[in-house]
C-alpha cells in the first residue's frame, strides 16, 4: 500500500465494537443510553453543588470540576461512535482524529489531578483535622481555581506535544484502527513509519502524568488507613472513612480499569479485550461517579434533594 503523510492522508477506518450488522442497533442504544445517563448524572452534581452553599468548599469546589471533566471526556469519544454506527459508517477523518487524541489525552490527565487533589484534601481531613480549618481557609476559591487551571495547562500542552509527534508520522491508504475511537497507542501501532521517538514520548509521559499522581493518591490513602487503624472507635473510623469512600471508590474505578487497559493490551495484544477495557473506564466509570457521590454521600444527596425540590417548585 501507499503511504501517505498527514498533509496528504485523509481519513482512518475505525472498526469499532464489533462488525455484526446484527449487533449495531444494539451497541446504538446501549451507548446512547449511557451517554445520556452520563451527561445528565454529573449535570446535576455540578448544579447541587453550585447552588448549595453547604457545599462550597475545595472537596466539592473539585468534585463538580471532575463532573465537568468525565462530560467532556465521554463526549470525546460517544457521540462519533453513535454517529458512525447511524449512518453505517467506519470513517474518521485525519482532523477528527487528532482531535480525539488530544482532547482525550487531554481530559484523561486532568482527571488523574483532580483525583489527587481531592486525594490529599481527604488525607488533610482526617489525619491532620486541626489544621484542615486553617488550609480550608487558605484554600480559597481563587487558589482552588489557579490549581484546576494550572492542570489544564499542563495538559494542553503536553497533549500538543503527542499531537506534533503524531503529525511526523506516515500511514497507509485506507488505514484500519482497531478500536471504537482515536487512542494514540493505537494510532502508533498502524502507522507505516518508525514510531520509537513517539512511543519513548508517550511511555515517559504516561509515567510522569500518571504514576505520579498515582502514588499522590496512594500516599495518601496509606496515611488514612494507618490513622484510621490507630483510631480505637469504631463509631469513629466508620464516620472517617464515610468522608473519603466515594473518592476511593472513583479513584479505583478510575485507576483500576486505565491500567487494566494497558496492562491487557501488553500481556494479551488482544484488540478486542482492551477496547472492552476500554469501555469501562472511557464511558462507564464517567457513568458511575454521580452515583457513586450521591448515593454515598449524605451532603450530595441533600444538596440533590433540595434542588429537585426547587425545581419540582
Amino acid at each position: 500500500m501507499e503511504a501517505e503523510n498527514c498533509t496528504a492522508l485523509s481519513q482512518f477506518l475505525l472498526l469499532g465494537l464489533s462488525e455484526d450488522p446484527d449487533l449495531q442497533p444494539v451497541l446504538f442504544g446501549l451507548f446512547l443510553s449511557m451517554y445520556l445517563v452520563t451527561v445528565l448524572g454529573n449535570l446535576l452534581i455540578i448544579l447541587a453543588v453550585s447552588s448549595d452553599p453547604h457545599l462550597h468548599t475545595p472537596m466539592y469546589f473539585f468534585l463538580s470540576n471532575l463532573s465537568l471533566v468525565d462530560i467532556c471526556f465521554v463526549s470525546t469519544t460517544v457521540p462519533k461512535m453513535l454517529v458512525n454506527i447511524q449512518a453505517q459508517s467506519k470513517d474518521i477523518s485525519y482532523i477528527e482524529c487528532l482531535f480525539q487524541v488530544y482532547f482525550f489525552n487531554t481530559y484523561g490527565g486532568v482527571d488523574t489531578f483532580l483525583l489527587t487533589v481531592m486525594a490529599f484534601d481527604r488525607f488533610v481531613a482526617i489525619c491532620h483535622p486541626l489544621n484542615y480549618t486553617v488550609i480550608m481557609i487558605i484554600m480559597n476559591p481563587r487558589l482552588c481555581g489557579l490549581l484546576v487551571l494550572t492542570s489544564w495547562i499542563i495538559m494542553f500542552v503536553v497533549s500538543l506535544i503527542d499531537i506534533l509527534l503524531m503529525k511526523q508520522l506516515t500511514f497507509s491508504k485506507g488505514t484500519e484502527i482497531p478500536h471504537f475511537f482515536c487512542e494514540l497507542a493505537q494510532i502508533l501501532n498502524v502507522a507505516t513509519s518508525d514510531t520509537l521517538i513517539n512511543n519513548i514520548v508517550m511511555y515517559i509521559l504516561t509515567a510522569l502524568l500518571g504514576m505520579i499522581p498515582m502514588l499522590g493518591v496512594i500516599f495518601s490513602y496509606s496515611q488514612i488507613v494507618s490513622s484510621l487503624l490507630r483510631m480505637s472507635s469504631i463509631d469513629s473510623k466508620y464516620k472517617a472513612f464515610s468522608t473519603c469512600g466515594s473518592h476511593l471508590c472513583v479513584v479505583i474505578l478510575f485507576y483500576g480499569t486505565g491500567l487494566g487497559v494497558y496492562l491487557s493490551s501488553a500481556v494479551t495484544h488482544s484488540s478486542q479485550r482492551s477496547m472492552i477495557t476500554s469501555v469501562m473506564y472511557t464511558v462507564v466509570t464517567p457513568m458511575l461517579n454521580p452515583f457513586i457521590y450521591s448515593l454515598r454521600n449524605k451532603d450530595v444527596k441533600g444538596a440533590l434533594r433540595r434542588l429537585l425540590s426547587k425545581v419540582s417548585l
